[in-house]
């Protein structure tokens, strides 16, 4: 009787040494993106005036040649448009009083910074400093027309610079067309999931050769459309797409989540920064960050605003080892 118990045990424990092991974590999208982060930059150092604090950052932006970051926030304790040198230092800030709620930014070739205000209904216009250019849209007024938005989310510029689209956005499900110098030239779009209908376009971004990618985001894909809105096809297996942004040598980057109702539940905590293949959507990496913007600098950082009220800087560069103690609760916003 005790030899067919020891013999059993000894089967028993072989069947388990053979089982395989169970697997924790899935390998990252297209193979792990290799950066490191500053988790608070403008925050850390603390340069901006006393008592000023970040609310829920919407967005971010650089100029070309990433001399001044640009950053959008809705927290009372700060104005709502802060610009910071490249390495986090306080450098000016405007727009107190000027805005419902800020939602998108991006800053043309030539520097000027355009925001979407999606609690007034309106697209603004500023040089680097602050002042004010021009404004769309009628403060206050909803509707569908040539003249007014209803919450819009995002701008993107034509690759000669000639033109700019606006994607119009939580309360209207559409793409505006104007000329630079602000002109309305046509719009498409309507409140559906057949292709060429949206169900929250929350961003778009036009590539090099001037093809519009639009992030129809509670519709859980990516819409690619010719300079005038005909219809190309679209890109269903990247989730919830919260931002897109192209980079001049054509490199997308997109801060998504697995599907609307993840984004929404988690409060764009469970994000992810892809990049992705501009020819085929196939994802080429991805790695973790919380997210409600993307902007892909010139020198290779990525920023991220972010509704957890930070601004992420994600730069080039891996750790071989682990830290000690002391470095590992050292705060840093050294350029590496």
């Amino acid at each position: 009787m005790f030899t067919r118990i020891v013999f059993a045990a000894t089967i028993a424990a072989s069947v388990a040494l053979a089982q395989p092991t169970p697997k924790g974590w899935q390998p990252h999208e297209g193979g792990l993106l290799k950066y490191r982060v500053n988790i608070r930059f403008g925050e850390e150092p603390d340069t901006m005036p006393e008592g000023w604090k970040f609310g829920r950052v919407s967005a971010v932006a650089t100029d070309a040649e990433v001399k001044e970051v640009f950053v959008f926030q809705r927290g009372k304790k700060a104005d709502p448009i802060v610009v910071f040198d490249a390495k986090g230092k306080y450098l000016r800030s405007w727009g107190r009083g000027m805005f419902g709620n800020p939602h998108g930014m991006r800053v043309d070739k030539s520097g000027n910074v355009w925001v979407t205000d999606n609690g007034d209904h309106q697209v603004m216009k500023f040089t680097r400093e602050g002042k004010l250019l021009m404004t769309l849209g009628i403060k206050g007024k909803p509707a569908t027309d040539d003249k007014t938005f209803n919450r819009p989310t995002d701008i993107a510029f034509s690759p000669d610079g000639r033109y700019f689209y606006v994607s119009d956005g939580y309360g209207n499900s559409r793409f505006v067309k104007f000329t630079i110098d602000g002109k309305y030239v046509n719009a498409w779009g309507k409140k559906g999931s057949g292709p060429g209908e949206f169900n929250t376009p929350h961003s778009i971004a036009v590539d090099s050769k001037g093809t519009v990618y639009v992030s129809d985001r509670e519709n859980n894909r990516i819409q690619i459309f010719d300079a005038n809105g005909k219809y190309l096809r679209q890109w269903d297996h990247l989730g919830a797409t919260q931002n897109v942004f192209i980079t001049a040598r054509d490199e997308m980057w997109i801060i998504t989540h697995r599907n609307n109702i993840e984004n929404i539940t988690y409060d764009t905590l469970a994000g992810r920064i892809m990049k992705i293949d501009l020819a085929t959507g196939k994802v080429l990496g991805a790695m973790e960050s919380p997210g409600h913007w993307i902007h892909a600098a010139s020198n290779g950082e990525i920023y991220i605003g972010s509704l957890t009220g930070n601004v992420f800087r994600w730069y080039p560069g891996w750790l071989e080892r682990g830290l000690g103690t002391t470095e590992g609760l050292r705060p840093s916003n050294e350029r590496k």
